[in-house]
């Protein structure tokens, strides 16, 4: 029993109340109008509706609604509405109260946003993924009309994710795999860099906690190091601007653990190879007479004057901000010792939109002309929900592409600055101006040299659209296109389309059936759906529409006389097989997994009651989750899978927790990818290393050598992490050695 369970009534009241008040003054140090009665009330209401029901961890659920009260005030920035609809939130999913009731005792708006979080609760995706999606749909709706609903939704993911690891470990997989899925891009897209931060460091901590607990001891073994470097690159800086007579505030930023972690991963580098781990911030309070962008530059050119800046590295985000309302100045100088130090230089409202996003950005808007790209963004919101997908996941996918990460910024051929997604191509751009331009887009010149549609225009490249009236939108343009809204526009003309065409194959259907005198029953579709070798009835109509099937067979040879379906029924019977082998999940199974309990990868149940997925090839002693598939066989995939991040956060309740058993029978093929210089004799000391050191059997080795620079690839057995890493610790002994690394292809 924890220690919260063990607490006399008495002392839990006092603890609830003591939580209340630590809210209360939060609340109080806010500008906000003060309405502490309201909230008071809320509060009551609250624990009296969850009063004796317990969290997983013991506590009083009051202490759940209380404590994303204190984020939604406290680290986003909200007033007394959102605070009551945030202590109000989990009262309608948990108890016998309506929404009607929120609304009569605390007015329409706060029950409007109660509704909006009580739709979306237990995730985007629980069991029913398609019934999760449609209430996807309803909060984007309610966001577009009020924002409070996903922040307070991403406070409350925040706190769950805090208390996660009272749950048990398959869930603690699904949670953080749908946090990092969909709930840390969309705080980015919001500009809630603290809140996206934390949501994703601690996704990473309960996905992969060896990794996480690695690099948090190495930032802490550096951490000296990196305070007296610190405080010797500040110095000049510190001085120079109080010699500039600004008011100033200097923090020390340190790179987030998955940052780091992605950055290692995505660059196949070590810890010791990351260099920007520590990044100094300037926040100042601008002087009068003079624009915050002019004041930044000042800034610049005094730091620049003090250190050397990387002539790549300066990122102007005053000039033009991100789509999600960020606005700094970062420049990347040498430091002393010859280190790079990042200096990010921002005003003290830049900060405060950095910090609270979109509540601050409001908070700064000076009128209704003033229309940011997060508003434009909410837009887009709503022309996607006017052509939703009709698939879950592939609704939740599109949604997705509309949270990214990283914008360019390209010129029309009149000067205008228009924000599109890195990685966007010519057509998106079209359409991203107007659906009529996409739609007749034949190509594009990007600085006045002729580009095909697929082209992907780079940042200040200037774009201008070439179209032509008889150019119509073709299928193949699914593949040229990378942003949502494209996509949906796309997919919304091809349904439409495709309506007409299945009408029209429906059609030619019921004639052929017309003429040997027969209905268009169910039994008769069947039997022309099986002749094709087609699943779907509305993909047959619509492959008959397309003319793409000889419907002459219907009446020559799928209906024919009853002697011959007699016979055909005999074959199917004795050699066609059953219903049931070829569909195995339909056939009742005992479920053979505990889905509570870690399930064992032995090397004796492999291929029996477990297979490896094909998409990411996990071996014995990586981070892995088991997927249990229809047929209860568990699929098992590494957790920074793709795939498994789809599974994670579509079907959470098939995931399971695996642990990996002894395996030293079983072997299989990795890739090390090893570079250095190219030395006569490098190879054999390579190959000694590996046949005769560990006894590991080589696959086969590609080598390329160039400017006395050699790269390999050796694709070698073994059997699991451990050889690898041992492999890897004594090849990077060889003095002509640069780089060791596990890479998949």
């Amino acid at each position: 029993m924890s220690q919260t369970e063990q607490l006399e009534p008495q002392t839990e009241d006092d603890l609830i109340q003591q939580e209340f008040e630590a809210l209360l003054n939060y609340y109080s140090q806010t500008n906000h109008r003060q309405k502490v009665e309201l909230i008071t009330k809320a509060f009551n209401f609250a624990k009296a509706a969850h009063k004796g029901i317990k969290r997983r961890s013991g506590e009083p659920y009051i202490m759940h609604p209380l404590a994303v009260a204190r984020i939604v005030v406290s680290e986003i920035g909200l007033g007394s509405t959102s605070i009551c609809a945030a202590l109000l939130h989990d009262v309608v999913e948990d108890t016998d109260y309506m929404v009607e009731d929120i609304e009569n005792l605390f007015g329409a708006k706060i029950a409007q946003i109660v509704d909006g979080l009580t739709k979306i609760s237990g995730g985007v995706f629980a069991e029913k993924a398609s019934e999760q999606a449609e209430n996807f749909r309803k909060l984007l709706i309610t966001m577009s009309d009020d924002i409070r609903v996903i922040l307070i939704k991403l406070s409350d993911r925040l706190h769950n994710m805090r208390t996660l690891g009272s749950m048990p470990v398959p869930k603690q997989y699904k949670i953080a795999g749908e946090t990092q899925y969909i709930y840390a891009p969309l705080a980015h897209r919001l500009g809630l860099f603290r809140i996206k931060t934390e949501l994703e460091n601690l996704s990473f901590k309960f996905e992969h906690p060896d990794a996480y607990k690695d690099i948090e001891t190495k930032l802490a073994v550096e951490e000296e190091s990196r305070n007296i470097f610190y405080k010797e690159f500040s110095k000049p800086i510190n001085d120079k601007l109080i010699g500039m007579g600004y008011e100033f505030q200097l923090r020390a930023r340190v790179k987030s653990i998955y940052s780091i972690w992605r950055k290692m991963s995505n660059r196949n580098i070590p810890f010791e190879e990351v260099y920007d781990i520590l990044a100094e911030r300037i926040i100042f309070k601008p002087h009068g007479g003079m624009t915050e962008k002019e004041q930044c530059w000042m800034l610049y050119s005094a730091i620049t004057a003090i250190y050397k800046p990387h002539p790549e590295r300066i990122r102007d985000w005053v000039s033009t901000p991100k789509a999600n309302g960020y606005e700094a100045l970062h420049v990347t100088v040498m430091g002393p010792g010859g280190r790079w130090g990042e200096v990010q230089i921002r005003s003290e409202r830049m900060n405060d939109i950095a910090e609270k996003g979109l509540a601050a950005h409001w908070k700064y808007k000076s009128g209704i002309a003033d229309e940011s790209e997060l508003d434009k963004w909410l837009k887009t919101i709503k022309e996607l929900l006017e052509h939703p997908e009709p698939n879950a996941i592939d609704f939740m996918d599109t949604f997705k592409l509309n949270l990214f990460a990283s914008e360019i910024f390209v010129f029309t051929p009149k000067g205008e600055i228009k924000t599109i997604a890195q990685g966007a191509t010519a057509l998106d751009f079209a359409y991203s101006v107007h659906s009529e331009l996409g739609n007749h887009c034949i190509g594009a010149k990007v600085n006045h040299k002729l580009v095909p549609l697929s082209y992907k225009p780079n940042s200040g490249d200037q774009v201008e659209i070439l179209t032509s009236k008889k150019q119509a939108p073709q299928l193949e343009w699914l593949d040229y296109v990378t942003t949502a809204r494209a996509k949906a526009k796309l997919k919304a003309l091809f349904k439409k389309e495709e309506k007409s065409y299945s009408a029209e194959g429906q059609k030619r259907i019921e004639e052929e059936l017309a003429r040997v005198h027969l209905t268009p029953e169910n039994e008769n579709i069947v039997r022309i759906l099986n002749y094709y070798n087609i699943t779907q009835r509305n993909e047959l109509y619509l492959q008959a529409g397309k003319g793409l099937l000889s419907l002459d067979d219907i009446s020559k040879i799928i209906f024919k006389p009853k002697t011959q379906n007699v016979f055909t029924k005999y074959l199917k019977m004795h050699f066609g097989g059953s219903t049931e082998a070829k569909h195995p999940q339909a056939v009742p199974i005992d479920s053979k997994v505990d889905k509570k309990k870690a399930f064992k990868l032995t090397e004796e149940n492999a291929g029996k009651t477990y297979i490896f997925a094909d998409c990411c090839h996990p071996i014995p002693g990586d981070d892995v989750l088991g997927y249990v598939d229809d047929s209860e066989k568990i699929i098992v995939h590494k957790r920074q899978c793709p795939i498994a991040a789809k599974l994670k956060s579509s079907f959470g309740e098939r995931i399971v927790s695996v642990d990996w058993a002894t395996h030293k029978l079983m072997s299989f093929v990795e890739i090390l990818e090893i570079k250095g210089i190219d030395k006569k004799g490098v190879l054999i000391q390579i190959l000694k290393v590996i046949s005769e050191g560990y006894g590991v059997n080589i696959s086969k080795m590609n080598i390329e050598t160039n400017a006395g620079i050699f790269a390999g690839r050796f694709y070698i057995y073994v059997h699991d992490t451990e050889d690898i890493n041992n492999l890897c610790k004594n090849i990077i002994k060889i003095k002509e050695i640069n780089s060791v690394q596990r890479i998949q292809e």
